[in-house]
C-alpha cells in the first residue's frame, strides 16, 4: 500500500461511534501516553467530533437521533518517527455494512472507502447473536404456549442469521472484486469488554468461543487476513440513558470523577492492558 492507512467498520450498535468518541478525546487531549499522536484532521467536522467527544466524557450514551447524514471522518496519526498515516471513520449507520450481508449492495462512496488500508471491525461482545436450532425453538415455543405448526416453512430474513455468518461474509466481501485491495491486517475489537471479562477468557479465547466460524475463518488464512483480537471498553462502564428525566447511572457518576477522563479506557488482547486506542491503528499501519 502506498500510504498507510485504516478503515473502522462494524454492524449496527457495535461501537464505532463510542470508539470514534475516545479516540478524538485521547489524541487531543493527550493526557495519557499512545503510540501515535494527533497530525491533523484531513475530512470531516470538528465541531461534531467535539459534540460526540463531550458526551464521551459526560458519560452519556451517544444520541443517534442527534447524527443526520454521512459524516466521513479522516484524522491523519503520526508515529514517533513523523511518519504519518490516516484512520477513516464513514460515520454511517452500521445499516450500511448489514445492507452488504442482506441485498448485496454497498453504496460507492463507502466502496471506496472501504479498499483503505487495514481494517479495525467492531463486534459488541454482548449481543452477539448466537446459532440456534430449529428443535431448540420449537420447545422454547411450546413452554411460552406459542402454536408451532407442522409443515409449514418459517419466515426467514438475512436480518436472523447469526453475528458470526454475517461478519464472515463482509469480510470476505472485502476480499472480492472490486473491493479487494489484496492481503490486509485485520484487527477484531470486541468492544463493551467490561460485559465479557467476567468470563475470564482472553480475547481470542472469546472470539473461538462465541464466534468460532469466524475464529476458524481467520486462522484457517482462507482470505489471507493477518489478523489480532482486541478486549476494548472505551466507555468503561455503563452510561446515563438519553432520555429526558431517565434516572442516573450510579456507574456513570464515578466514571465522571475520574480526573483523566482517558483512563476509563480498557484496551487487552495481544499486549498488556492499556488506555492506547492508537495501538491497534499503528500495528495496522505497521
Amino acid at each position: 500500500m502506498a500510504e498507510r492507512a485504516a478503515v473502522i467498520i462494524g454492524l449496527p450498535s457495535s461501537g464505532k461511534t463510542t470508539f470514534l468518541a475516545a479516540l478524538w478525546h485521547l489524541v487531543t487531549a493527550r493526557d495519557v501516553d499512545t503510540a501515535l499522536r494527533f497530525g491533523g484532521l484531513r475530512a470531516g467536522n470538528a465541531s461534531h467530533l467535539n459534540q460526540i467527544a463531550q458526551r464521551w466524557r459526560d458519560a452519556k450514551v451517544q444520541d443517534r437521533t442527534a447524527i443526520t447524514g454521512n459524516r466521513l471522518v479522516s484524522i491523519n496519526l503520526m508515529d514517533p518517527t513523523g511518519e504519518a498515516g490516516r484512520v477513516t471513520f464513514p460515520d454511517v449507520p452500521g445499516e450500511a455494512y448489514r445492507r452488504m450481508w442482506e441485498e448485496r449492495d454497498c453504496e460507492i462512496e463507502i466502496g471506496e472507502i472501504l479498499k483503505t488500508g487495514g481494517v479495525l471491525l467492531f463486534v459488541h461482545a454482548d449481543t452477539i447473536r448466537a446459532p440456534q436450532w430449529v428443535v431448540n425453538e420449537a420447545e422454547l415455543s411450546k413452554a411460552l404456549g406459542l402454536e408451532v405448526p407442522a409443515g409449514k416453512p418459517v419466515p426467514w430474513h438475512p436480518r436472523l442469521a447469526p453475528t458470526q455468518v454475517q461478519l464472515v461474509d463482509l469480510l470476505q466481501m472485502l476480499r472480492m472484486s472490486p473491493l479487494d485491495v489484496g492481503p490486509r491486517r485485520l484487527a477484531i475489537m470486541l468492544s463493551a469488554w467490561d460485559k465479557a471479562r467476567g468470563e475470564g477468557l482472553a480475547p481470542d479465547d472469546y472470539l473461538k468461543t462465541k464466534l468460532p466460524l469466524l475464529s476458524q475463518y481467520l486462522r484457517r488464512s482462507a482470505d489471507g487476513w493477518t489478523y489480532r483480537v482486541y478486549g476494548l471498553s472505551a466507555q468503561g462502564g455503563d452510561y446515563d440513558p438519553t432520555e429526558e428525566g431517565a434516572k442516573r447511572v450510579p456507574e456513570a457518576e464515578e466514571l465522571r470523577a475520574l480526573d483523566r477522563a482517558s483512563t476509563r479506557i480498557q484496551l487487552v488482547g495481544p499486549i498488556p492492558e492499556t488506555h492506547d486506542l492508537t495501538e491497534p491503528i499503528a500495528w495496522l499501519m505497521g
